[in-house]
């Protein structure tokens, strides 16, 4: 039986958790909803546990330290009771209504991972950092070039796998290149990511944008060390 877990991953997202579960709600196509806070020191706990409460597929979960994204992610995982899972970032710069489509397609090709792309198809983009743009594209092609496959976004959020894959790796990355080390491993587990276009609305630094200059580079430098070294 296909079932699908969507995974919120957040860190003082105060401003914007309670909408961001919202439209999950709205498009409600998950068996399982794993709220997992990376030790937040704002009012977002405290709105995740409200919804537990209320809704019952809903399950919160918090890391004892402040470890980022991936950190948050490999403790998510360990949690998932579906066939296939799914992330969604708190910050309301995706849009859960894409995940229908993904998931459909992942119906139909359950071993394949199914990858929301910012950079394919007419869906509308509001992109307010040119340098963020410019930078997503060059990451993507390097690691389309290192790995022989071609990825249009490897920075994308947007990632449906099924649940083997993740309970049969062992995941390093603590911070935002876990999308690298998530991509670069599934490419050993099955070479089969299929893209498919979706909307997106960047955020500014001030509105609590997390992801930083260094954070690319590393993104490079992992893309190698994924490829030759583990």
């Amino acid at each position: 039986m296909y079932s699908l877990c969507v995974i919120v991953p957040f860190y003082n997202e105060e401003k914007f958790l309670k909408k961001s579960i919202e439209s999950l709600l709205d498009n409600d196509v998950y068996d399982q909803i794993i709220l997992i806070d990376d030790c937040s020191n704002d009012k977002s706990p405290q709105i995740a546990q409200d919804f537990e409460k209320r809704i019952k597929k809903i399950e919160y979960y918090s890391n004892k330290h402040n470890g980022g994204k991936g950190s948050a992610l490999s403790e998510a995982f360990t949690k998932v009771t579906t066939s296939h899972v799914v992330i969604h970032d708190a910050d309301l710069e995706y849009y859960p209504s894409d995940i229908i489509e993904m998931k459909s397609l992942s119906e139909n090709n359950q071993d394949s991972l199914i990858l929301g792309s910012r950079f394919i198809g007419n869906k509308h983009r509001d992109n307010l950092y040119k340098r963020t743009y410019v930078a997503n594209k060059v990451m993507s092609i390097f690691f389309s070039v290192v790995n022989f496959y071609n990825i249009s976004d490897v920075a994308t959020c947007y990632k449906l796998m099924p649940s083997k894959f993740i309970k049969e790796i062992r995941l390093k990355e603590n911070g935002f290149s876990i999308e690298i080390e998530l991509l670069s491993k599934f490419l050993r587990y099955n070479k089969s990511i299929i893209e498919v276009p979706i909307r997106y609305s960047g955020r500014s630094y001030s509105e609590g944008k997390k992801i930083k200059t260094t954070d690319g580079f590393l993104y490079l430098l992992n893309t190698i060390k994924y490829r030759f070294f583990i």
